[in-house]
């Protein structure tokens, strides 16, 4: 294997990384709706048309993509000290498995926290799984007893209204 090259995804390398989006799925026993190439195709109509708030970035090993993660913008409600502010969240990434423990998955995070400090976002989150909690904290990230979330559906909404 060559060098790995880490770096903002291009417009061809869309549908790559949506396979990859789809093999994550299957890794981890889920059921996809649609062929890992109609998906791919869809999925990178999908980056095309969401580029304003998302930036992927990729791991390239001998011109095959082998890993992504996503940098997800939001913009944040403005305070009398900071007019405009910005969030982000770190999403989706993945390494393929056979490459893992390499050290990829560490420069990848690395380019999305990079991208946010350029752009000024204030903080970046992320949703890990447990097995990969230890990679977050070695790049920076930490817990937070103020930082809360709750899962949403319909359902929940509608009973949490007649309580």
């Amino acid at each position: 294997m060559s060098d790995v090259d880490v770096h903002a995804a291009g417009p061809d390398e869309w549908a790559a990384v949506g396979g990859l989006r789809w093999d994550s799925l299957l890794e981890f026993g889920g059921e996809p709706d649609d062929a890992r190439e109609v998906f791919a195709a869809r999925f990178a109509e999908w980056a095309d048309a969401n580029q304003g708030s998302h930036t992927c970035f990729v791991a390239v090993s001998d011109g095959e993509v082998v890993g992504m993660t996503w940098l997800a913008r939001t913009p944040r409600v403005p305070s009398a000290r900071s007019f405009d502010r910005e969030s982000g969240d770190l999403q989706c990434a993945y390494v393929v498995p056979a490459l893992r423990g390499a050290g990829i998955g560490g420069r990848l995070i690395d380019a999305v926290l990079g991208r946010a400090a350029e752009l000024g976002v204030e903080r970046v989150t992320v949703h890990s799984s447990p097995r990969a909690v230890p990679v977050y904290e070695r790049h920076g990230f930490a817990s937070d007893a103020r930082m809360l979330h709750t899962p949403v559906s319909h359902e929940d909404l509608f009973t949490r209204n007649e309580r």
